[in-house]
């Protein structure tokens, strides 16, 4: 049972709509679909990205990782005694969520230069979209990154860790 599909010629063409009848986007009007994108649903993930982070140092910030027992130890530490990029870095996140900015620095300066990178993204995200413009993935990221950007990221990475590891970079070491 197939069914015969309309000749081209057969099919009426469809009327073009009037722009008066197409739903308003501009202000934040529902859209086609019922879609919203009004200011709340527009700060949703920012708001949700921010809680997230804030649940997490209020966690560290009551749970103190400079008492033992609290949290694991970095196993590459514990197995060679080799500090990765990341450790001191709940210390650090302590510290931060204590207001002590210099004791977080000596804890993991990484570390810190990662809660800056974060709070730079995360203030340039929320007032992309407040204004309204298109949100991560849409059209434009809130922050343009190429490849040579992750190059460099774990260059400095690599070179922090390498140089903590050494005697002249003890001053790194959490």
């Amino acid at each position: 049972m197939t069914e015969e599909t309309p000749a081209p010629e057969d099919v009426p063409p469809v009327p073009p709509v009037p722009p008066d009848v197409l739903p308003d986007v501009s202000e934040g009007g529902r859209g086609i679909g019922g879609r919203g994108g009004g200011l709340v649903r527009r700060l949703g993930a920012p708001a949700g990205a921010l809680a997230a982070v804030l649940a997490a140092f209020a966690f560290v910030g009551l749970v103190d990782p400079n008492e033992p027992g609290h949290y694991p130890a970095c196993p590459l530490l514990r197995l060679t005694g080799v500090y990765c990029p990341g450790c001191g870095g709940l210390r650090s996140a302590y510290a931060i969520a204590h207001g002590e900015p210099f004791t977080a620095l000596g804890a993991n300066a990484l570390a810190v230069f990662g809660y800056l990178g974060f709070a730079v993204v995360w203030l340039r995200w929320f007032v992309v979209c407040v204004r309204g413009r298109p949100a991560v993935g849409v059209a434009a990221p809130v922050v343009p990154l190429r490849a040579a950007h992750g190059w460099v990221i774990c260059a400095v990475v690599l070179g922090f860790t390498v140089i903590r590891n050494l005697p002249f970079g003890s001053f790194l070491t959490p």
